[in-house]
């Protein structure tokens, strides 16, 4: 399995904490790789988990970068799809050496327009830029 395809798992799973509560979420990770529609070799589960538990570990401190950022779009007014992606792009570029800006901005707005609204790409793209521009 490709980042990419990797990347779009994992936003499913940040996605799915707008829904569940923290102590929910083991539970539900576990569910979803379980699924028998999704076929994952144990490295790739294994990835996808360990990125998933690395964003919620820095999940506070990547929503206040977020607020900071987006100004008069507080997190409670955005989409749950854009905040989802904004998050692991926030994590990727903050606090991943390994993926570049770039890319990490690129995936998200791609993803932003296959899962979100019509102008979701738009609005997640602003965001990120802010944090390339000024080097947060």
């Amino acid at each position: 399995m490709g980042r990419h395809e990797q990347r779009e798992q994992i936003f499913k799973l940040v996605f799915q904490t707008e829904f569940n509560t923290p102590e929910e979420m083991p539970e539900q990770v576990k569910l979803y790789f379980e699924d028998e529609e999704r076929t994952f070799t144990e490295t790739d589960r294994e990835q996808m988990k360990n990125r998933f538990q690395q964003v919620q570990e820095k999940l506070g401190e990547i929503d206040e970068m977020i607020s900071q950022k987006s100004t008069g779009w507080g997190l409670d007014r955005m989409g749950k799809v854009e905040l989802a992606l904004l998050r692991l792009a926030v994590y990727e570029i903050v606090f991943d050496e390994d993926i570049p800006d770039g890319v990490a901005i690129n995936e998200a707005v791609e993803l932003a327009k296959k899962y979100g609204q019509e102008n979701s790409g738009a609005f997640v793209n602003a965001v990120l830029a802010k944090f390339v521009k000024q080097g947060d």
